[in-house]
């Protein structure tokens, strides 16, 4: 499916499901509306991009197309991965119209030259995935709609949109040099690997290049129950989903081990330093395992017969139990799966989870503790016959 990037769309039609009237009085004052919303994901697909200052940074140019960015690759992680939080992980879209007609019984709205000003990104993402043969039926997007006929205002508010951009958490950290050591530790097992230190950095190939948020997730679904330093309680389910406090655990972490005082963290940090090559291994191992050849689940992606891709919803349940054999010997920590447990049998226990738990979606089954306590069942037979 794809949009129309020309100027030439007089009048469309959108689906709606939601819409309020949000014109304040400085609006008003000016002859213009300012209305936000919910909109089925599909809709956007249909609206033009012509006032936007740019376009889709992976866009065809010829026959070349750009390497995805961070953002990109964010986005659609969030699509496949947790589609139930697309509507308040993604900033959404905004859209400008010179006119509007609201049909609230057909919960529909009719846009005369509309475009998106702000979210192409977003759009651009969309539509490579479902024209990857991905449905996102039953997924919304905010949508911010600005009424105006003013051009130049529209080409302010455009730029003014799409440059303001913070600084995120993974350039402090990377700046500070508190990604420095964990690098070290990758790099011992993989000399030609490199930690994302900034969200602007991009790698030249994905082979050598480690997205280290979710390097973070995966080593805290290892982390045995030993060395839970939250006040929570042992509860591995955020780590699927949470990425933005994996990082910020880690951060903590990485200060606490540096305190004269504080044992407890500096344990946690020699595991994750211990732990990185070997969790950067198996996050790439259980997200192609071909164990999960002919266990006909629907959201494992495949080429022909060999499974390409496991959703991280099945795999973070199943990382999480490994932490059942996590061992520390002469001052290193390592995950010691037992021999006598074959993969098969954390798969079979896996693909019940995902259906009988999950319903078949790896969202919930990602974030459901359930699916987790099954799985950490099993591993934790194993490591009682072990003693």
């Amino acid at each position: 499916m794809k949009s129309t990037n020309s100027g030439d769309v007089r009048s469309l039609t959108l689906s709606i499901h939601s819409i309020r009237n949000i014109t304040s009085p400085e609006d008003k004052a000016d002859n213009r509306q300012v209305f936000s919303g919910q909109i089925p994901l599909a809709e956007i697909l249909r609206l033009p991009t012509h006032e936007n200052v740019r376009g889709y940074l992976v866009e065809a140019e010829g026959k070349q197309r750009r390497a995805s960015t961070q953002v990109h690759r964010a986005i659609r992680e969030t699509l496949k991965e947790q589609p139930s939080r697309f509507s308040v992980l993604n900033s959404g879209v905004v859209i400008v119209a010179q006119k509007t007609v609201l049909d609230s019984e057909k919960r529909s709205i009719t846009l005369t030259f509309p475009s998106i000003i702000n979210g192409s990104q977003t759009q651009g993402v969309v539509r490579d995935f479902v024209d990857a043969g991905n449905t996102v039926d039953d997924i919304h997007a905010k949508f911010e709609l600005i009424v105006c006929d003013d051009e130049d205002l529209i080409a302010d508010i455009s730029i003014a949109r799409n440059f303001q951009n913070d600084v995120q958490l993974i350039s402090i950290a990377g700046k500070k040099g508190e990604l420095d050591e964990l690098e070290g530790a990758i790099q011992k097992a993989h000399p030609t690997l490199r930690l994302q230190k900034s969200e602007t950095q991009r790698p030249a190939d994905d082979n050598d290049y480690v997205h280290t948020e979710k390097l973070l997730q995966v080593i805290a679904a290892l982390l045995p129950p030993e060395l839970w330093w939250k006040v929570s309680e042992y509860n591995k389910t955020y780590t699927y989903s949470a990425k933005a406090t994996c990082l910020k655990d880690f951060r903590t972490i990485y200060d606490g081990a540096r305190e004269e005082d504080n044992p407890e963290l500096k344990q946690v940090y020699e595991f994750y330093l211990s732990v990185a090559p070997q969790a950067y291994d198996l996050y790439r191992k259980w997200k192609e395992h071909q164990g999960f050849q002919g266990t006909g689940l629907r959201s494992i992606e495949r080429d022909g017969r060999e499974v390409f891709e496991v959703p991280d919803g099945i795999v973070f349940p199943i990382l999480a139990s490994l932490a059942q054999f996590a061992v520390r010997r002469r001052g290193h920590w390592t995950i010691n799966q037992p021999e006598s447990l074959d993969d098969v049998e954390l798969i079979q226990t896996a693909k019940r989870a995902y259906q009988e738990i999950a319903k078949s979606k790896p969202e919930i089954m990602g974030k459901n503790k359930a699916c987790y306590t099954a799985l950490d069942q099993i591993t934790a037979i194993y490591k009682k016959l072990l003693k």
